[in-house]
């Protein structure tokens, strides 16, 4: 995660260690890095800029703000092509010691990857997201008030999901900045007054479609729903269901994700 300063940007350089415990960035492994931005680029308008980690790394744009990042890693650490969430923790280290305490299971990392440190988790029901300790991505202040990325967690117990990741990222502490509301039925994580994250019960842990099973769910605000389901078939990919105010999609690597024409604040 890049956080050079972009060419007169006046902005200060946003750490993990003022905002932690808050989802504070979207990754995508890919195995073809032209392919994937191709393909983004086609559904989604992104345009793209280097990412400060190296070749195999990019960062997506819309309007000049960030949304998201590609790392083509998926055959270098043999894993899964995958939409996974990140969130800011203090110290990595003591991140991945409380998801293994807890249950959970460390799949990469940490890996020290300059300006910050990362490792990809799974907590206790199988739902795998990231952490990132260190710099933020340059302009991320823009990328958190655009809100152009939204994530829920579809899990078996959203109560006791709650408690896993309340404990590891410390929500209740407050100092973060984090507050944990049950809202209709879900878990509703607020950062500065804004919805970031839900979390709701129903998934299953031995159903055979992988959109069942507990996992995070990303889901990018889009001006039009339908066309863009229209330009991932175009463009290799497939629609997995559609509604007037979203659409599962999964692109041509397989990744699933969700558009929706609404901003969940």
């Amino acid at each position: 995660m890049n956080n050079a300063r972009t060419p007169g940007s006046t902005a200060d350089v946003v750490s993990t260690h003022s905002v932690f415990g808050a989802p504070c960035w979207v990754s995508l492994t890919s195995r073809d890095l032209e392919a994937t931005q191709a393909f983004y680029s086609a559904v989604l308008g992104w345009r793209w800029r280097p990412a400060k980690l190296g070749d195999r790394f990019r960062v997506a744009l819309a309007h000049n703000v960030p949304v998201a990042g590609i790392a083509a890693v998926a055959t270098m650490w043999q894993m899964a092509v995958a939409w996974t969430p990140y969130f800011a923790v203090r110290s990595a280290d003591e991140a991945v010691a409380r998801v293994q305490e807890r249950g959970g299971t460390a799949a990469v990392g940490p890996l020290s990857l300059p300006p910050g440190r990362a490792a990809l988790l799974a907590d206790r029901d199988g739902a795998t997201f990231g952490i990132w300790e260190g710099e933020l991505i340059s302009n991320w202040e823009s990328w958190r008030r655009a809100a152009p990325t939204f994530i829920r967690l579809h899990t078996r117990d959203a109560f006791d999901a709650a408690l896993f990741y309340g404990e590891v990222f410390d929500w209740a502490s407050g100092e973060g900045g984090c507050e944990v509301h049950y809202e209709g039925g879900e878990v509703v994580l607020r950062s500065g007054g804004d919805a970031v994250a839900r979390i709701e019960s129903g998934a299953l842990e031995a159903a055979p479609d992988p959109t069942i099973r507990p996992h995070w769910q990303v889901h990018f605000a889009v001006a039009d729903v339908a066309e863009c389901a229209r330009a991932a078939e175009l463009n290799g990919g497939s629609v997995l269901s559609k509604g007037n105010e979203e659409a599962v999609l999964r692109d041509q690597d397989g990744a699933q994700f969700t558009v929706t024409s609404r901003r969940e604040r």
